[in-house]
């Protein structure tokens, strides 16, 4: 089994719901986000997954959140943006795109800032 690990990031806004604080107001954060898959094999080359898919695969998935207000997007219409759900939200929608009898989405760690991150796995 091999684990391959690449990193991304997007900014965008959020305000969190059923919080006492500074947080529930409108702010924003430029998130590093890491999307680490495992293989079961190795292609012909010698590759799990190509780098490339997976940093394509994940930017198209970032995207849907990259420079929006987090609140407005439908998966955080019950719960609250925070960097929990939206690891879990990634793992969810790159699981989608991602899984197959080779490769499978291990984990996805968000960070939203140097030292302080949530990772969502299953």
């Amino acid at each position: 089994m091999y684990k391959l690990t690449i990193r991304t990031s997007f900014a965008a806004a959020h305000n969190l719901i059923n919080y006492q604080g500074d947080c529930e107001n409108l702010h924003g954060h430029n998130w590093k986000v890491e999307v680490t898959v495992t293989a079961r094999e190795l292609d012909k080359a010698g590759l799990g997954i190509d780098f490339k898919v997976l940093k394509r695969e994940a930017g198209v998935v970032i995207n849907e959140l990259d420079h929006k207000y987090l609140n407005e997007n439908p998966a955080f219409h019950d719960v609250s943006p925070s960097s929990e759900h939206i690891s879990r939200y990634l793992y969810q929608r790159l699981s989608e795109r991602l899984n197959n009898d080779v490769i499978t989405v291990d984990s996805v760690t968000v960070w939203e800032s140097d030292n302080a991150s949530a990772c969502y796995y299953e």
